[in-house]
């Protein structure tokens, strides 16, 4: 089917019309503390056995429950999606580590899980006309310096391994020391035909100095991942997108967003003190007609991208509605494709500094357009119970 086509006529705005950078407070020095450059050094530390906010025992039992053994889930049995084994649940979660999964050439190689819709998938409500592509332009480098906080989401799903983006969020009730990431709920979880994927970790700063396919191959780690690999302990995702969630996004692609708690490598250090910077989320935010502009960054993988390096597009946010009764999604132009998806969405809050108002949730079959939701009180709730619960582990 043919991508919806409608033509805007609105200005388009340069990049420099949002704030340029996303690392406001960097580190002064990697999370070794030790290198006078300010370059970021991957930590040696292995993650935290066992995984899951519970402990290794609890992790075992919720798995036993549905008939599966830990042990031989982490040699392999992940590898089984039938239905019977496949958590579903919100309260089912579990990602135990795995040590070594992922390996650079392994993130090198996940798919993008791209949303795409097409003129069948709007069923009515007010839509603003589809906006002009925004050419997506390549974040400075290195990405630690200027957008420290975004990085590549990597989980594995029936169809293999695969990516998303993500963002260093702040918790308010962790100040400076927040672990947790925003996504979309696609990301963490199939929707209404699955469960919740495995394997699910975080790379912030992911390629760190932007090389080439045949130049990561004999990239250190740190280039990779300077920052090292996160995997999340728990994750939260809306009820709509668990229930109603499908291919194209669905009627719960208003709800599309996702919340991941992940685990120190070292132990000690939070990923916000880590990677020097997280982005405040704001609930709040006012209707796409009374913002003048928003920008969406991301790793889009599917082409005529690879997903290796960190890309950015800006543009003045219209509405997108997919069905009677659900809210209105924002919507930019922006050439980025597959693999964006859960990227933060950023605009300039009252005291000048970004915020996160939303993430990329899905786009046209055709790239040039993406489509988030706007955070409401749901969207609040999820993420203060996020916080309460597993925020302070």
């Amino acid at each position: 089917m043919r991508s919806i086509r409608m033509r805007s006529i609105r200005p388009l705005l340069a990049v420099t019309g949002l704030a340029a950078t996303l690392a406001l407070t960097a580190t002064a020095c990697g999370p070794g503390g030790d290198e006078a450059d300010g370059k970021p050094s991957a930590s040696n530390s292995a993650p935290a056995k066992g995984g899951g906010s519970t402990a290794p025992a609890d992790l075992a039992d919720t798995l036993k429950k549905h008939g599966v053994d830990l042990d031989k889930y982490k040699n392999g049995g992940w590898q089984n999606w039938d239905k019977d084994t496949w958590l579903r649940e919100a309260k089912d979660f579990v990602n135990p580590v795995i040590d070594g999964l992922w390996k650079p050439d392994r993130m090198k190689s996940a798919k993008d899980p791209q949303k795409t819709m097409a003129t069948g998938d709007v069923n009515g409500g007010i839509s603003d006309p589809e906006p002009a592509p925004v050419k997506a332009v390549q974040e400075r480098l290195p990405y630690h310096s200027y957008a420290a906080p975004v990085g590549k989401v990597f989980f594995d799903s029936p169809k293999g391994s695969m990516v998303c983006s993500g963002t260093v969020v702040k918790d308010p009730a962790h100040p400076g020391r927040s672990n947790m990431v925003w996504t979309a709920g696609h990301c963490v979880h199939q929707g209404g035909s699955g469960g919740w994927y495995r394997n699910i970790a975080f790379v912030p700063s992911y390629n760190d100095k932007g090389k080439s396919s045949a130049a990561l191959d004999n990239a250190r780690p740190q280039e990779i991942a300077p920052y090292g690999v996160f995997w999340a302990d728990w994750a939260s995702t809306s009820n709509e997108w668990i229930q109603n969630g499908g291919p194209t996004g669905g009627t719960g692609a208003p709800y599309d967003y996702a919340v991941l708690h992940v685990k120190p490598e070292n132990g000690t250090k939070s990923l916000e003190e880590t990677v020097g910077n997280a982005l405040t989320v704001n609930f709040s935010a006012p209707d796409a007609h009374a913002v003048s502009a928003m920008g969406a960054w991301g790793y889009p993988a599917a082409p005529p991208y690879d997903g290796l390096q960190m890309f950015k597009c800006v543009d003045r946010p219209g509405r997108l509605s997919i069905t009677p009764g659900t809210p209105a999604m924002y919507r930019i132009g922006c050439t980025m494709t597959g693999g964006s998806s859960g990227g933060g969405w950023f605009m300039n809050g009252p005291d000048g500094k970004l915020q996160l108002v939303s993430n990329t949730s899905i786009g046209p079959v055709t790239s040039g357009w993406l489509a988030g939701p706007r955070l409401g009180a749901g969207a609040k709730a999820l993420f203060d119970s996020m916080s309460a619960k597993h925020g302070g582990q």
